[in-house]
């Protein structure tokens, strides 16, 4: 369904890294994990994930975009997004997208994994979960490149403080001396924690090569379900 936005917000999350927020002009109807199109033109539309949760967004569809100069297909959609803000125009989205939404029946504990602005997409189904009571063991892993793209770290930490059943484990690539979390690589540092994986549900956004790498490390490893292993990324992989 095409839906026509107003910008209501960005925010800087970190370097190149931005806060969005969407009103649509009618509400959409969607599930955690699921994920929008921004239509930059006909046959262009470019995927995001709805870092907002389904029971309390109140309208808003919010996004984390990672749009580093480079990245020529989240900058744009950065700087369109800025001009509409400015301009007081609108942003044609397409949504809601994507089947690797959250179980919700499922009593299996959750694993959680998010390389860099992939957060966004846990990001959801974790306020969902906290949102519906859910009691499932959760364990969410997000991996970066350093401490400075962790930029909801600190709500996570206390996000894990309130809800025992909530377990939050950064893991960077460049640590400072500091650092007292994980260093290395996310799907490393996971299978360092856990002998078996087998009774978990398993969610995976990042890059197509990490949720790849992911299946093929913890189906064959830890004994993973791969019908319990859910990213958007198996659409195309």
């Amino acid at each position: 369904m095409s839906i026509q936005c107003k910008v209501k917000s960005i925010e800087s999350l970190a370097a190149n890294t931005y806060r969005i927020l969407l009103h649509p002009e009618q509400l959409v109807t969607f599930k955690a994990g699921q994920y929008l199109m921004v239509v930059m033109g006909e046959k262009d539309k470019r995927p995001f994930s709805i870092a907002s949760s389904p029971c309390r967004h109140e309208g808003e569809l919010e996004l984390h975009i990672g749009a580093a100069e480079q990245n020529a297909y989240a900058h744009e959609v950065v700087e369109a997004m800025k001009a509409a803000l400015v301009d007081g125009t609108s942003i044609m989205v397409d949504a809601p997208h994507g089947d690797a939404w959250i179980q919700e029946e499922s009593e299996r504990p959750l694993l959680l994994i998010a390389g860099g602005t992939g957060f966004s997409y846990v990001r959801s189904i974790l306020d969902h979960c906290i949102a519906q009571r859910k009691v499932n063991p959760i364990y969410l892993y997000w991996g970066a490149r350093d401490d400075s793209q962790l930029y909801a770290a600190e709500e996570l930490t206390t996000l894990a403080e309130q809800y025992a059943h909530v377990h939050f484990i950064p893991v960077v690539e460049q640590a400072p001396s500091e650092w007292r979390g994980k260093v290395g690589n996310v799907l490393e540092a996971i299978s360092e924690d856990f002998d078996t994986l087998a009774d978990f549900d398993i969610y995976i956004a990042g890059r197509f090569e990490m949720a790849g790498a992911a299946r093929e490390q913890f189906t064959q490893n830890k004994q993973a379900r791969s019908d319990r292993m859910f990213a958007d990324a198996y659409a195309f992989i």
